[in-house]
């Protein structure tokens, strides 16, 4: 099988956190026998950079031939159609289907795509009906559980330059982005250190996340919620808003909640966390079936079956 994928969300020198799962993915299915698999990334911003894609997809393929183009986020599926090919896929991964402007845009994309998909089955409810010629399938970008394992908590404090014996929160997202609810991490955290990601290194996060007591996801809405499956990886304690994976991957997990933000219930959750030496949960089992390795399978099969439909 001949592959390729079309992203404007993918790691750059400018921009090195950048779509780091999707990243992960392209990885991944380079490692699947019999896929000949080719990446092909643009910077996002204005209608500019997607004029100038669709261009040079339509100059570097014009002779090629691929069974599956496959896009990530949903704008980038218009300059994807300049590629020939069997059939075309997108997934859809969050904004795209949440900002009115992107939402109008990668709907009307969707009516042409064979394979569209989603990275949550919750995420599923945003794409309605008369939207897609079929049933948006779940093939979300998985975490990656060689860069995402538990690490010693002391160590990994004196590496990012922390108390070895403090208590430290995490807040796995930049503080500036509203849908995030940083305001809601700070009124659980109180008086505790809480830590957040704005500006780390992405090869650094790993340290970030096993050196907290416990990880704070008290997001509005997630598409799927990787930090959630990042801290169950490390065996970190995470508490999370029920949007995304987390309803799928922290029900009935002891030292985890999904729950509604409520301060005192949530606090009731974090004082074990924050009173143990090395807090730690049996959250990597349920990050496993997320993995980046068995999503982007999951993402080869979806390939395999939409080939073999269209060729019965």
């Amino acid at each position: 099988m001949r592959a390729l994928i079309v992203t404007n969300m993918y790691p750059s020198r400018a921009h090195p956190a950048r779509g780091s799962f999707v990243r992960d993915q392209v990885r991944a299915l380079r490692q699947i026998e019999g896929l000949e698999l080719e990446l092909f990334t643009f910077e996002p911003g204005g209608a500019r950079p997607y004029v100038n894609a669709t261009a040079n997809l339509r100059r570097r393929y014009r002779r090629e031939g691929f069974d599956v183009v496959h896009s990530h986020f949903g704008l980038t599926a218009w300059p994807a159609f300049a590629v020939p090919a069997h059939s075309h896929a997108v997934t859809l991964h969050g904004n795209d289907l949440v900002h009115p402007r992107s939402r109008a845009i990668t709907l009307a994309a969707l009516r042409f795509v064979d394979l569209p998909a989603v990275v949550s089955t919750q995420f599923a409810d945003r794409v309605p009906g008369w939207a897609v010629r079929r049933q948006p399938a779940v093939l979300p970008c998985g975490v990656d559980l060689e860069r995402f394992r538990p690490l010693p908590r002391d160590e990994s404090r004196r590496a990012l330059g922390l108390d070895p014996h403090g208590r430290y929160l995490l807040f796995p997202h930049n503080p500036s982005r509203p849908v995030k609810r940083y305001d809601q991490a700070r009124a659980i955290a109180g008086e505790t250190p809480l830590l957040t990601l704005g500006q780390v290194a992405p090869e650094q996060v790993p340290l970030w996340v096993n050196a907290a007591n416990a990880v704070l996801v008290p997001s509005e809405w997630e598409s799927l919620g990787l930090a959630v499956l990042e801290a169950l990886a490390c065996n970190v304690p995470v508490l999370a808003t029920p949007t995304g994976v987390a309803p799928e991957v922290l029900r009935d997990l002891p030292g985890a909640l999904c729950s509604p933000f409520e301060l005192s219930g949530w606090r009731a959750a974090l004082a074990p966390h924050l009173e143990a030496e090395d807090p730690r949960i049996d959250g990597r089992d349920r990050a496993e079936p997320l993995s980046a390795t068995r999503t982007a399978a999951r993402v080869f099969d979806a390939w395999r079956a939409l080939l073999a439909a269209k060729h019965t």
